[in-house]
């Protein structure tokens, strides 16, 4: 589960860095990742333009869906092309995850969710930038993305732990401007290194849980705190600005126990006001516009 959660971070990791972290060996570390690869539980390690560099808003839809089948649903998803995942929870919930480019689209988006996903009445989430206060002490300068940085984006796309000779030779250009590209980038959010990862692929339990918080709950602090308490369980969260009380926390346990035990126990913080989960079965990821930013017509 956080070996999981550190690649979702940052799929660059070297073993010898995720090794330390997870206070392990390195060889303990390359044979968990080729198993997880194996199974299919990772998929591939991705690169994309960051957030900042995309100017992407990130906004989630929720919601109990009318459909009677689910079978045409990921196809109609897909085809929207601001959707880059799909969840499918128990008591045909779903999850939807999008990226805008303006809020003048979320209109349009709840309109398609509503009509081709059959949830009437959606919760619509818009994701709380985590980026923002960090792009407040960059320059105008510091955000601006080269024809080399999107090449460099390019030939990471669908193997973001490629080595940087490799890009090198593959984009004529020393290693020694990749690393400094690359390490901008990074270090400036421009570049999200991150993994397509399928839970249902595992033997363990995937639940999202909306928990709410009492309305005098410190939300700036308190889901850190939950995220650093309940951990390993915990891998990570979404808030929003504008439901300002509402969390949606990713949880991994290895039993239905396990998972009663968690929410019982969430429940119990004096900060929580209730705490709901949907376990997930099925999960889908699509390209977006966001894939394309810097492609070569």
């Amino acid at each position: 589960m956080s070996l999981i959660m550190f690649l979702s971070a940052n799929s660059r990791l070297s073993y010898a860095e995720l090794a330390e972290k997870l206070n392990l060996s390195v060889n303990a570390v390359h044979k968990r990742i080729q198993m997880l690869i194996e199974t299919g539980v990772i998929c591939k390690f991705t690169a994309k333009v960051g957030q900042l560099g995309a100017n992407a808003i990130v906004v989630f839809v929720s919601g109990t869906s009318q459909l009677g089948s689910f079978q045409d649903l990921p196809a109609k998803m897909k085809t929207h092309g601001s959707i880059y995942w799909l969840a499918e929870g128990g008591g045909k919930f779903l999850y939807i995850g999008t990226f805008l480019r303006n809020l003048s689209e979320l209109p349009y988006l709840i309109d398609f969710v509503k009509k081709e996903a059959g949830i009437p009445e959606p919760k619509v989430g818009i994701m709380a930038s985590a980026n923002f206060q960090s792009s407040l002490k960059l320059k105008p300068a510091d955000l601006i993305l080269c024809d080399l940085d999107y090449r460099i984006i390019q030939s990471l796309k669908d193997n973001s732990r490629k080595a940087v000779s490799d890009m090198a030779l593959e984009l004529g250009t020393s290693a020694k401007t990749v690393r400094r590209r690359l390490n901008r980038m990074i270090k400036n959010s421009l570049i999200e290194l991150g993994l397509e990862w399928y839970p249902d692929k595992s033997n363990d339990i995937l639940t999202l849980l909306d928990l709410r918080l009492k309305p005098d709950a410190e939300i700036a602090s308190v889901p850190y705190q939950i995220l650093k308490k309940y951990s390993p369980n915990t891998l990570f969260y979404w808030s929003f600005a504008n439901i300002p009380n509402s969390v949606t926390f990713t949880l991994w346990t290895n039993s239905m126990n396990e998972l009663q035990s968690l929410r019982e126990n969430l429940e119990k913080e004096s900060c929580v006001e209730s705490a709901v989960p949907n376990i997930l079965y099925k999960g889908y990821i699509f390209n977006t516009w966001r894939d394309h930013i810097g492609e070569k017509s």
